[in-house]
């Protein structure tokens, strides 16, 4: 081997050895375990975050609408005609939010519009078949993703049994208004899974999740591990059920019917 060779092949294990370090370090980064990285002083915290959904709130697709523009503005969700639209929250009937029949159902019930996203379940089944951790599950509960380490391989859109992911099969970037993004929230690329993140960005600041404030008190957002919260008081005081509780993985999202 000549000179020339082996000192390209030696800078060659340098710069990948350089690239490892610095991915490694920016994954630490955005999943905030790096030592480094604090939270502001404002922020919420809780142990186990979830939400209840009051069905007699937000029960019409107007309602949900509502709910879904204020998730989407600020998370730069775009809107793409057709089949391959991005969604973080939407709309749906009862037989396609829940698995449990009852041929005599109420017809209230029945023809009601349920509100539909991510139920940050306590057992993910998304983060066990990703091959990249690009899914995640924090110690507060929520299921986060990191855009960066998402190869577009779709297991987890496999692994969810709720439908609650998106797959960008196109530039998303394409379909934003420049004058209406939200800078303080990434946009994403082409061949990316996303998904709804219960607005972590936003709880670092204190603030509650934008679907929560524009429910009007239709949706309550809250930590399910303190007994004294407002949502643990919710749950006593009504019924409620979860979506398809027999794959166990014990979502996080509630709904009073």
């Amino acid at each position: 081997m000549n000179h020339t060779r082996r000192n390209f092949l030696k800078f060659m294990g340098v710069a990948a050895a350089g690239l490892c370090a610095a991915s490694a370090g920016s994954a630490l980064a955005v999943s905030g375990a790096g030592s480094s990285i604090k939270e502001p002083a404002n922020a919420a915290n809780a142990k186990r975050w979830g939400m209840i959904i009051d069905t007699q709130k937000c029960g019409t697709k107007e309602a949900i609408e509502a709910l879904s523009k204020a998730c989407h503005s600020v998370h730069n969700v775009p809107d793409i005609p057709g089949n391959q639209n991005v969604k973080w929250i939407w709309a749906a009937k009862f037989s396609e939010a829940f698995d449990q029949h009852n041929n005599y159902m109420d017809e209230a019930h029945e023809t009601c519009q349920y509100v539909l996203l991510c139920n940050h379940c306590t057992n993910p089944p998304c983060v066990r078949v990703c091959p990249t951790k690009a899914t995640y599950k924090r110690a507060d509960g929520i299921v986060a993703m990191d855009y960066h380490r998402c190869i577009g391989c779709r297991y987890c859109m496999a692994g969810c049994p709720y439908g609650a992911r998106s797959f960008n099969f196109m530039d998303p970037r394409k379909y934003l208004d420049p004058s209406k993004l939200n800078k303080e929230f990434p946009t994403r690329m082409r061949g990316v899974v996303e998904k709804c993140n219960f607005c972590v960005e936003r709880l670092a600041h204190g603030k509650q999740p934008a679907c929560v404030e524009a429910s009007n008190g239709g949706l309550v957002f809250g930590d399910l591990g303190d007994a004294n919260s407002e949502i643990r008081k919710l749950l006593r005081e009504h019924y409620t059920i979860r979506r398809k509780p027999s794959h166990g993985t014990e979502p996080g999202v509630y709904y009073i019917i």
